[in-house]
């Protein structure tokens, strides 16, 4: 592979985070269900802006979602969603009566709450669970199932790949709980695009070796370099994660995510004038705290099993780091083979000024709560 087949590449992959980033996350809505003997009572929360997509709900256009509009959708809302869920026991089907809808705030916006009632003809060991909401409109749409029975509570994430799963209604063993939240912490560092990109700008002046260093840079220099930063970063956000999902502290959401949104520009533009100086590994920590916050702010959308806080806690946090190194086991060893070419410099400024372009907007709108990029 040659050097510029590999930068080619890189800035390829840069694009594809790039790309997305208008949003502060793909597309997500989360399904509660509690079983009680025949009986299932559902809660959905949709994106108001993945619904407005689907349906129309904006109908003057101004590009603004009030409440009455909201509200005389209601019964379009729940014929659009409950049409692309089909809940099962064995082979029977549990009909499906919608119910209320409120309005709810997550992290990323507005969601609408759709409440249900389900109820199953027999009793059984599993609920089959058939999900395919904007199955036909986004590909990378995820369901994030959560299902409470008898004081136990089991997840499942759901995708066009996996629309349709078994699950039981016994309480999961305690290494199945752990694995769930190992791949919720996964599936969220890689959708958390302002997380990426902080870890990125951070990543790219790992393989250039100061101007004032006569031996050349090694990979081994490299790989210390950014293992301090990774570690530094992970102490962070693992602690403030821990603390705010235990209740033992919290931030306003808004804060938190323009805080988020300012470490990523102020990464982005230490790349191109020197802010930190050499202390990139506390630039990370600092900044770590808060992103932890950020990651706390997407396990309280997913719910923790109260039985099993701890355990839930750390697969969540393994997630999270295993997310990490695969994005660095990548990024690594091609930046190396290439940190002496005229193309890696150029991704190093034009690819930190495009980070530091998309972080300043993502500011903006979170600072002023504005929307200037289509979402």
């Amino acid at each position: 592979m040659t050097g510029r087949t590999v930068i080619a590449f890189l800035m390829l992959a840069l694009a594809l985070v790039a790309a997305p980033a208008r949003a502060h996350k793909p597309s997500d809505s989360y399904l509660t269900l509690k079983v009680a003997g025949q009986q299932v009572d559902g809660q959905w929360d949709i994106a108001l802006r993945d619904l407005d997509f689907a349906l129309n709900l904006d109908q003057n256009g101004d590009g603004e979602l009030t409440w009455d509009e909201i509200r005389s959708q209601h019964e379009a809302i729940a014929t659009y969603a409950l049409a692309r869920l089909a809940l099962t026991s064995g082979t029977a089907a549990c009909p499906i009566v919608a119910g209320e809808q409120l309005i709810d705030n997550h992290t990323d916006g507005a969601y609408t709450v759709l409440r249900f009632r389900a109820t199953c003809p027999a009793g059984g060991a599993a609920l089959g669970v058939s999900y395919r909401l904007f199955a036909d409109l986004d590909p990378q749409h995820k369901g994030l199932v959560k299902l409470e029975h008898d004081g136990a509570t089991s997840t499942a994430i759901f995708s066009p790949e996996a629309a349709r799963q078994e699950l039981l209604l016994r309480a999961p063993g305690k290494f199945t709980q752990f694995l769930d939240y190992v791949r919720h912490g996964v599936w969220h560092i890689w959708i958390g695009f302002d997380h990426i990109l902080f870890l990125l700008a951070l990543l790219l002046p790992a393989v250039m070796a100061p101007m004032a260093m006569k031996e050349a840079q090694t990979l081994r220099a490299a790989f210390f370099d950014v293992l301090k930063v990774v570690t530094a970063f992970t102490l962070a956000h693992s602690l403030t994660l821990t603390l705010a999902s235990l209740g033992v502290l919290s931030l306003p959401s808004r804060w938190v995510e323009s805080t988020i949104a300012a470490s990523v520009l102020l990464a982005a533009v230490n790349n191109l004038v020197p802010l930190f100086r050499g202390r990139r590994p506390l630039a990370a920590f600092v900044f770590g705290l808060i992103h932890g916050f950020g990651f706390a702010g997407v396990l309280a959308d997913l719910g923790l099993p109260q039985g099993s806080l701890v355990l839930s806690l750390a697969g969540f946090n393994v997630g999270v780091e295993l997310g990490q190194l695969a994005i660095v086991a990548v990024f690594l060893p091609l930046a190396f083979l290439t940190r002496r070419t005229w193309l890696y410099r150029q991704l190093m400024t034009t690819g930190s000024v495009a980070i530091a372009l998309i972080a300043a907007v993502w500011l903006f709108e979170r600072l002023f709560d504005m929307k200037v990029l289509p979402v």
